[in-house]
Formats: structure tokens, sequence, C-alpha cells
């Protein structure tokens, strides 16, 4: 019957969305390190921790109030529901037991939930192992104020900052992937001090006419002396005193070196990566963002436009010196390749990318890269460069949203203005932001003035408004020349004079700012006019 009730509980635990949706809620809190939510709180818990270990060491001297007894309570309960919290996210208990009761019912044996509880009692033994959970366990224990003893574990308090320093566990994961050559020079620092502290004794006991009283001074002096310090306060006094202390500093300056380059070689391994992750940390900062893959030319234009426009962004590259020109300018980089589904997604592609702009001068690494980002973010925005008409097509059907060919656009530009001087530098002048002219587009809606015109009618030259282009899906244009297609659509690039607008038509203008805003305004105005009329 109990054993009944556990399982049914499970499935209520397993079903249940509230259930699911608090515990989410605790593991964003604490254990996510993407979340936003635990960046609050780490905060908060390094400001709660640092207030309560100036308050232990406060009360050393003094006699504390009741204010702050009442603090050091409340601190202690946030402690002891933490770890309890942390305790209670390292494991789903309830899908272990469903996992071995659907595997019993399956092969038709009787289910154990004694068994299933050693389980999971040993998952939860195996976390308050763990060395971060013995430190949140300790770091409680100097509240204890009747054993004065445990004020020692004081130093756990300041511990527990690890749990909420990013670079701070950082250090102590680069110390940790040196593990075996830090536990090979510490057991052989251990049997130098051992050798050192108890050669010192022989040689340097009262007996002998020296200071050291007895093993654990020696012990204390082999340190002190292999850490090069020399406090000074036990010195050799007879000649084999000396000759040990001597050979302990030249192998103890041998030790330190040898530690000194076992860290930098380890920093220097792990630094790309530290790099990196600061980067992801700072993504992680922004709810819209613009993900660049490729710093040639063409990405160093655009990162140049989206810094002006104080947008943000992040660049993907794999070549080293474009990574380190992107690092010259400030820009937020990682150098990897943008192609693998780790690293776009590492990158934010579904937290906070508004886009996705493929840039690298090779065309096939741009369809990789379209491919795996629509893989990964359907809705994304996808804009993707192509050198070679051939690979429009490819790229479209592998997902992008927009592509374009900049070395043909620059080709119709020269070729097509060639003949209008003004025409050309004023575009140019646009580009390099050289002029106060501004670049547009105003929509034909139904009903307006400009909808059955042509373009001779409008007399944009007139208007103080040069049109550079008309974007359409409307299949009527396609017998006009200078069509550029842009899935679905068409860019008609310079029409003729004959050009007939029609619905929808987006017209691209180039213009001073307030010419174009008058005849946006005239556009709308008809309009309205005459939705009115009808």
């Amino acid at each position: 019957m109990f054993t009944q009730l556990i399982v049914d509980l499970a499935y209520f635990l397993n079903t249940s969305s509230r259930y699911q949706h608090a515990k989410l809620f605790f593991y964003n809190l604490l254990e996510n390190p993407n979340s936003r939510l635990k960046s609050y709180f780490d905060v908060f818990m390094i400001c709660l921790v640092m207030l309560s270990v100036f308050l232990l060491i406060y009360e050393i001297d003094n006699k504390l109030g009741e204010s702050e007894v009442l603090f050091e309570h409340c601190v202690i309960s946030l402690f002891i529901v933490e770890y309890l919290l942390r305790g209670w996210l390292c494991s789903d208990n309830h899908k272990i037991i469903l996992e071995h009761y659907e595997k019993a019912k399956y092969l038709d044996i009787p289910f154990r939930l004694g068994k299933v509880a050693g389980i999971i009692l040993s998952k939860k033994i195996q976390y308050v192992f763990t060395p971060l959970a013995l430190i949140d366990l300790l770091a409680i224990l100097p509240s204890y104020r009747p054993l004065r003893i445990l004020r020692v574990f004081l130093i756990f308090r300041l511990f527990k900052l690890f749990r909420y320093f990013n670079s701070i566990k950082l250090f102590a994961n680069v110390l940790s992937s040196r593990r075996f050559e830090l536990v090979t020079l510490g057991v052989f620092l251990g049997f130098l001090v051992f050798i050192g502290s108890t050669a010192i004794y022989l040689f340097e006991n009262p007996a002998n006419g020296g200071q050291v009283k007895n093993l654990f001074e020696g012990f204390y002096w082999a340190i002190v002396t292999v850490a090069t310090v020399g406090y000074g306060d036990i010195s050799p006094q007879t000649t084999g005193g000396r000759i040990i202390a001597m050979a302990l500093i030249l192998v103890g300056l041998g030790v330190l070196s040898f530690l000194v380059s076992i860290i930098v070689t380890a920093f220097n391994e792990e630094m790309d990566e530290l790099r990196e992750n600061s980067t992801y940390a700072d993504l992680n900062r922004f709810n819209d963002f613009i993900v660049i893959c490729g710093f040639g030319r063409v990405g160093q234009h655009i990162a140049k436009q989206l810094e002006k426009d104080e947008q943000h962004f992040v660049i993907i590259d794999t070549r080293e010196s474009n990574v380190l020109k992107a690092k010259r300018l400030g820009y937020l980089v990682i150098h990897e390749d943008a192609s693998k589904n780790g690293v776009i997604q590492r990158a934010g592609i579904n937290n906070g990318a508004r886009a996705i702009i493929c840039t690298t001068g090779d065309d096939v690494i741009n369809v990789y890269i379209t491919l795996t980002s629509r893989h990964l973010n359907p809705d994304v925005r996808i804009i993707s460069r192509a050198n070679n008409q051939d690979n429009v097509k490819k790229l479209y059907q592998a997902g992008a949203s927009n592509v374009i060919q900049p070395f043909e656009i620059a080709g119709m530009v020269v070729a097509e203005y060639i003949g209008q001087p003004v025409a050309f530098e004023a575009i140019l002048g646009i580009i390099r932001e050289e002029s106060h002219i501004i670049m547009e587009t105003l929509c034909v809606h139904p009903g307006s003035f400009v909808e059955g015109m042509s373009i001779a009618e409008i007399d944009f030259e007139q208007r103080k408004l040069m049109l550079l282009g008309i974007i359409s899906t409307n299949p009527t244009h396609q017998k006009h020349k200078n069509s550029y297609p842009i899935k679905n659509q068409h860019f008609y690039f310079n029409p003729e004079s004959h050009f007939v607008l029609r619905d929808s038509d987006l017209l691209v203008v180039i213009g001073r700012e307030y010419a174009i805003d008058f005849f946006r305004d005239q556009i709308e105005k008809s309009r309205l006019k005459r939705g009115r009329q009808r």
C-alpha cells in the first residue's frame, strides 16, 4: 500500500506543471549559468556572505545586539534553505522511482522500493560530499554559539564565494585540469618537508645546543624554509643544521618554480576558453543582438555600422588575424568555426540573437552556417553573402531569409550610373556616410495617389528625391530589366520611366530626411482621404 502511494506520488509529480515550473525556477535561480536570475542571486549572496563574515568578526570583541543576532539567524536560515534546495535539485527522485517501477512492470519482476530508496540516498550522499556542498554545510556551523571551537569554520563562509564568482570557478577549473602534476608536486613536497623537519630536529635539538624543541617546531621551520620566507625566529646553530637549511632553500626554489610553471602553462592553455566564456557571459546580458559570422571586409563594414547605430553584436571567425583585429576594435569576438552546432548555439541563437549574418568569403561555408542556424532556430532571420550567382538558390534552400551579392550589386551601380557622376557620388556618399542624405523605403499603400502611376508621372526629381529601385512581388513587373531576385521578391534597380507602381511595392529612394518624410506623409494622407471617400 505504501509502495503504491509512493509510485502514485511520483506519477503526479512527473505530470504536474506546477511542480516542474517550481523546479525550473529554482534551477534558474541556483544552477543555470545562463540565467539572468542566477546572476542577480549571486550578487545578493556575495553581499550577504561578506556581511555575515564581518558580523562574526565584529562579535569577537563586541557583544551583538538583538538586531545583529536576528540578522545572523536570517542569514543562516537562508544558507540552510539554499543547501536543501541544491540537494533537491541534484537529482529527480520521482524519475528514478518511475524508471525502476516501469522497468519492473515490463520485466514482470517485483518492484523493490527499498532498493530504489538506496539509489536515491546514494545520489544525495554523493552530492553532500562534493567540495561545494561540504563548503555550504561547513559555512553554517559557525552559527552554533555554544561551541566556540566551531568558529574555525568561519573561513568556509569565504570559501562559499566560490559558488558565486565565475572567475574563481574558472581558476579552480584550471587548477583541476593540472591535478596530476599538482598532486605529484604535493607528494614530493610532503616528503621534502618530512625529511627536512626530522633532520633539523636531530641536528638542532636543545641537547645539541639548537633552538628546535620538538618535532612540530622542526616541521614549522621546514615549511618556512622551503617557502623561502625565513622569519628568522628559528635559525640553525650547528653545521649539520645549516647544511640542511641550504639544501631546503635550493630545493624550495625549484619546487616554487615548478609550481609557477604548472599554473602558467595551465592558464596559457585555458586562456582562449576563458576569454570565450567571458564573451558568452557578456552576451547573456543582451536581449537583442546580431551574430556576424566572418570578419572580412564585408563583416568589418557591417560591424562598423552596427556600432554606430549602437546595436549589440558578436563576431565569430576562425582566422587569427581577423579575431585580433576585432579585439583591437573592442568588439565581442569568438575564435571558432560558426558552422559547428555548439558554437552558434552558445553564441545565443536561441537566447537573444535577432539575426545571423553570414559574411565569410566562401559560399560553401556560408551554406553550412545557414543550414546550422536554420536547424537550431527556424524563426531567426538569416542574411547571407553570395559571391557566385549559382549559389544563391542553394543559400535560399539552406534557409537564408535574404541573400546579398555584393559584387553584382557594385557592378550594377557602376554600369547604371557610369554616365551620371552626380548620382554616382551621391550613392557613394551615402555608403561612406559623407553627407546628410539618407536612403529609405516607402510603401505603395492601396488607395494612395502613387498606386497606378508610372515613374515618370511621379517626377522624383521635382520632389528632390532620387529613386534607386523598387522591391516588389507583383509578377507583372518581371518584364522590366535590371531585375534582381530576393526570395519571393524582385529588386528592380533604376527602373525605366514607364514602370507602373502596384499595391505593396516598396520604393527605395535617396534624399534628405525631411524630403522623404514629406513624400511619405503625402502617400499616407492620400490613402486615408480615399478611404474616407469610399
